[in-house]
């Protein structure tokens, strides 16, 4: 058995839970959904975001800064009456999500200590799937000195005020920064 508290992620005799094809579908339609609330504005700039190319430049790469807040408002409250297992799964996909863009090519844009790199990476993963799998693919489009701290735990923090623990995800990884061997590969 592994027990790693700080990740929240127990695997018992060595195999990890992965997050289900349906979990994550939920996960990324509730981001869409959080998003969708706040109306046409924020919509276009991740879109801009998503799409813009190397002679555009980071100039409006923060414009979405101030948006972030009521978006984790609406993910929350969209989250808010779902079951343990369904917050657990919820931070199972997140937790998947922080680990596979922990890499070394993903820092090399985004730049941050432990706490800042994931905060980086949490921009990513809260600005959606389209922007989540752009970057994937093409780190360049992550934006440098930008940050999403809530969204790392937000689920793990909702699970822990409704049901009095964290979830315990049993995926066996670490959304942490700097734990994905794969990422960090010389």
């Amino acid at each position: 058995m592994v027990v790693s508290l700080r990740s929240m992620s127990i695997t018992v005799d060595g195999a990890p839970k992965l997050p289900s094809a349906q979990d994550e579908a939920r996960f990324w339609a509730l981001l869409e959904a959080a998003w969708e609330r706040l109306g046409p504005e924020p919509v276009a700039l991740r879109r801009a975001l998503r799409e813009r190319g190397p002679a555009d430049g980071d100039a409006d790469a923060h414009a979405l800064d101030g948006w972030f807040a009521p978006f984790l408002d609406n993910l929350r409250a969209l989250a808010t009456d779902l079951s343990s297992e369904e917050l657990t799964a919820l931070d199972r996909v997140v937790e998947r999500k922080l680990h596979e863009i922990d890499r070394a090519d993903v820092h090399a844009v985004t730049d941050g200590s432990d706490d800042g790199f994931l905060y980086a990476r949490g921009h990513i993963v809260a600005l959606g799937r389209e922007y989540y799998e752009a970057v994937r693919v093409n780190p360049a489009l992550a934006v440098p000195d930008a940050g999403c701290e809530r969204i790392c735990y937000l689920f793990a923090h909702l699970h822990d005020e409704r049901f009095g623990a964290w979830p315990l995800t049993g995926s066996g990884i670490s959304r942490e920064s700097f734990s994905n061997p794969e990422g960090w590969r010389e």
